[in-house]
């Protein structure tokens, strides 16, 4: 595939991806975005620098788009990731600010980060400690689910959250 458009995304995110100045997919996302737009699992592997945000972004936001109650989780190993993916898919959403999203990281406030759930976000991008923490309060429910990525999963293995991820 040589543009997006030939991925039959939506138009709006066609539009979103033109103002970014994204004009071709990368290897990584030629490889992950038709499968992941189907629905199927993806293992993405792929350098620094090669779009893998964009990769399950792209996807993720068109998905959300069809289906208005579907919820997605990203989960990071690092707050400055999670902060990092958060920042470029509200790039990616561009007009789409209908769909609410909520960054839950350690070293935030948890008051703010209820408020942000609390506002049902469709899309929540976190450390796996601190989406632990408010799934044990009861505070986030995670059954609407239909979106899971594992961002960065051997820094997470790495770092010894194997337990929080299995959850």
């Amino acid at each position: 595939m040589k543009n997006f458009q030939e991925m039959e995304l939506p138009q709006q995110v066609l539009e979103t991806l033109n103002a970014m100045k994204f004009s071709q997919p990368t290897p990584i996302q030629v490889e992950a975005i038709p499968p992941a737009l189907e629905g199927k699992d993806i293992l993405g592997s792929a350098q620094t620098g090669t779009g893998k945000t964009a990769a399950f972004g792209i996807p993720l936001i068109a998905r959300l788009l069809a289906n208005p109650q579907g919820l997605a989780l990203v989960m990071t190993p690092t707050r400055e990731l999670a902060t990092q993916v958060l920042s470029q898919l509200r790039l990616m959403l561009g007009k789409s600010r209908n769909i609410k999203t909520a960054l839950l990281i350690g070293g935030d406030s948890m008051s703010k980060q209820i408020r942000q759930i609390r506002d049902r976000p469709r899309i929540i991008v976190g450390t796996p400690g601190r989406i632990n923490d408010h799934l044990d309060r009861g505070i986030l429910k995670l059954k609407q689910a239909d979106f899971l990525v594992l961002d960065e999963t051997d820094r997470m293995l790495d770092a010894g959250f194997t337990v929080q991820i299995e959850k």
